[in-house]
């Protein structure tokens, strides 16, 4: 289904040129490659930032993981910081967070095709605020070791670095991708349909004058005296 209205639209942005319009391969080479993206309805930079936000949630997951196996063991840590949750010395909101955070942007950027830099305004700020409240009023700097600094260090920085892609990167490029379509289409529809042809001899040809005519007009310049005398009868 998101398939059929991806391609539908782009038919009716290249096709709905009017009758007669014929695009030239020149344009229509500029704007392959935004057809391409179009196609498959996400372009290459809004896929490469999806692709950043899932290795976020996978690269949190791992050094969680990692502070679970030194601490003592996955099972009985999990047991610790999942079933008996305690916000001072618990690692498991900060996973949380990194899930919150790859579940919006995904849905926003990926499913919606959201193209406004609200969205990661509000999970920046979210991660931001709880990150900063985590590191004052939780006990992760002295009781956690390297790991109480390093993970929520690395996701602030990931968190930072999504809002720079998507707003430096993701709509900016796609913001010029679209204008210079829209350029090209616009172009196809003041091309001709053909191109004047070179210009005919027999397009500024004139008949010759008539044979009787020129032949009075040479008795008369010789014989003054009978001109004169057709004029005046």
């Amino acid at each position: 289904m998101m398939d059929s209205r991806c391609s539908s639209s782009i038919d009716s942005r290249l096709t709905g040129r009017g009758p007669g319009s014929v695009a030239s391969p020149a344009l229509l080479a500029r704007v392959s490659s935004y057809e391409a993206g179009e196609e498959q309805c996400i372009s290459d930079v809004r896929r490469t930032f999806c692709l950043f936000v899932t290795f976020d949630l996978l690269f949190i997951t791992l050094l969680w993981i990692i502070e679970l196996n030194v601490n003592g063991g996955i099972q009985k840590e999990l047991k610790e910081e999942v079933l008996h949750y305690n916000y001072h010395n618990s690692f498991f909101d900060i996973f949380l967070l990194a899930v919150f955070r790859f579940a919006v942007l995904i849905l926003a950027y990926a499913a919606c095709k959201l193209r406004h830099w609200w969205v990661i305004a509000v999970t920046t700020a979210v991660s931001c605020a709880f990150l900063i409240a985590k590191v004052i009023f939780s006990q992760l700097l002295s009781k956690g070791g390297a790991f109480g600094y390093l993970l929520p260090i690395i996701s602030f920085v990931l968190a930072w670095i999504e809002t720079w892609l998507l707003d430096f990167k993701v709509l900016p490029q796609e913001a010029e991708d679209e204008n210079r379509l829209l350029y090209a289409v616009s172009a196809t529809e003041r091309a001709p349909l053909m191109h004047p042809g070179p210009i005919s001899d027999g397009q500024f040809y004139s008949p010759p004058e008539s044979v009787a005519d020129s032949d009075e007009e040479l008795d008369d310049k010789h014989d003054p005296e009978k001109g004169l005398i057709q004029q005046l009868t």
